[in-house]
C-alpha cells in the first residue's frame, strides 16, 4: 500500500484544474490512497473526496510548504504528482526538505515562463528531479525533446472526456445559426479574433455568436463588441456552469487561440457531436482531422474561418458526418477511463 498526493496551483476553471479534478475523481486503486492538494477557487465543489483534500493558500508559498512538508511526513506520501510547474518546485523542494524517497510525476499542460525564458534550466530541472514527465500531446513531448529532456522520462497520455457526462447530441435544426467559443478570457484564447469573425459575417442575419467563460479579458472583449456595434449579435454569457450544455446548442464550436498544447474543449465538442473549426496550433491535429473530425484553420484569419463557416453552414451533411467521426474518434483515443488507466501506472513505484 502506497500513497499518492495531487497537487495543483488552484481550483479556477481551466484545462489543467478541470484534469486535476477528474483525476481526484475518478483514480482508484486497492493498493494506493489518494490525497489532493490545491488554492481555493471555483472548482472546489468537483472535489469528491473533500476529506483527503489539503487546502493551500494563493499566495502564501512558504506556508504552502510548512503546509505540505507536514502532510508529506503524516500520511508517508510515496508519489507527488505535480500539474504545474509551480507545484513541481513544490513537490522538489519538499522531498528535499523531508529527506523521503518520493517519486515525482509531473504532468505538463502548458508553455512555461520558464522553458520561454531559460530553457537550459528548465531542462535541467526536469532532467536531474522528475521521475516521470507526462505529456498530453505527442506534440508537447516532440517539443520537451526538442528541449534535450531525457527520452525515457517523458510519456504521452491524452486527456480523456467522461464519455458519460459529454454523450453523443446529434444536431437539430434551429432558426439561428449559433457559432460558439468555450474558453477563458485570457489574451493567449485570442477572442479579438472570434470577434472580428462575427463581425466578417456581420450581415448573415440568422447568425448569432456566442461567448463562454471568464477571465482577465472580458472587459476588452466586451469593449470590443461596442465598438464594432455588434451587441446584437454577440452574447457574453460569463463561466459557463454547464459546458456540455453549452456545446450541445452550438451549430459550430471555434478555437481561435494563439497557442495551445491539447485543449480539452476539442475533445469535448468532438464527443458531443458538435463541428468544430480550430485554428492548427499545438496538438490539435492529433485529435481533428481536417474535414474527418473537424475543420482546421491555418492561419489566425478571420476570412478563412468565416469561408469555412459558411461552408459547413450550407452543408448539412457534412456537419453530421463530422460529428459522428468525430465521436468515434473520441471513443476510440480519447477516453477518461484510458486516461486514468495509462496515468495510475505513472505512479507505481
Amino acid at each position: 500500500m502506497y500513497t499518492v498526493l495531487l497537487l495543483t496551483d488552484k481550483l479556477i476553471t481551466g484545462g489543467a484544474e478541470m484534469y486535476f479534478c477528474k483525476l481526484e475523481n475518478h483514480l482508484k486503486d486497492e493498493n494506493m490512497t489518494f490525497y489532493s492538494a490545491a488554492a481555493a477557487g471555483e472548482m472546489y465543489n468537483q472535489i469528491h473526496n473533500k476529506s483527503n483534500f489539503i487546502p493551500l493558500s494563493l499566495k502564501n508559498h512558504l506556508g504552502n510548504l510548512k503546509t505540505l512538508r507536514k502532510q508529506v511526513i503524516q500520511k508517508a506520501i510515496d508519489v507527488i504528482h505535480a500539474n504545474s510547474l509551480r507545484m513541481l518546485l513544490y513537490s522538489i523542494a519538499i522531498k528535499k526538505i523531508t529527506n523521503r524517497e518520493i517519486k515525482l510525476v509531473y504532468t505538463k499542460h502548458n508553455v512555461t515562463m520558464l522553458e520561454k525564458k531559460i530553457p537550459f534550466l528548465f531542462k535541467k530541472v526536469l532532467n536531474r528531479h522528475v521521475d516521470q514527465i507526462i505529456s498530453v500531446s505527442n506534440f508537447e513531448t516532440e517539443n520537451l525533446q526538442q528541449l534535450g529532456v531525457r527520452k525515457e522520462l517523458i510519456l504521452t497520455i491524452y486527456n480523456g472526456v467522461d464519455l458519460d457526462q459529454f454523450p453523443f447530441q446529434p444536431q437539430q435544426a434551429q432558426k439561428t445559426f449559433n457559432i460558439g467559443i468555450l474558453a477563458r478570457l485570457s489574451k493567449e484564447k485570442n477572442h479579438k479574433l472570434f470577434l472580428t469573425i462575427a463581425n466578417e459575417l456581420r450581415n448573415m442575419d440568422h447568425f448569432t455568436f456566442h461567448i463562454a467563460g471568464d477571465g482577465p479579458e472580458r472587459e476588452f472583449v466586451e469593449k470590443e463588441i461596442k465598438k464594432l456595434k455588434l451587441s446584437h449579435k454577440i452574447n457574453v454569457l460569463g463561466q459557463a456552469s454547464n459546458p456540455y450544455e453549452f456545446i450541445c446548442n452550438m451549430d459550430l464550436l471555434l478555437l481561435t487561440s494563439f497557442r495551445e498544447v491539447f485543449p480539452m474543449v476539442v475533445l469535448e465538442a468532438m464527443a458531443t457531436g458538435t463541428p468544430i473549426v480550430s485554428i492548427d496550433v499545438g496538438g490539435i491535429k492529433e485529435a481533428i482531422i481536417d474535414h474527418e473530425t473537424g475543420i482546421l484553420i491555418s492561419h489566425h484569419s478571420e476570412k478563412e474561418f468565416a469561408e469555412k463557416i459558411m461552408m459547413l453552414h450550407d452543408n448539412e451533411d457534412l456537419r453530421q458526418d463530422l460529428g459522428s467521426t468525430a465521436r468515434q474518434k473520441v471513443e476510440e483515443s480519447f477516453s477518461l477511463s484510458t486516461m486514468i488507466h495509462s496515468t495510475l501506472k505513472t505512479y507505481q513505484i
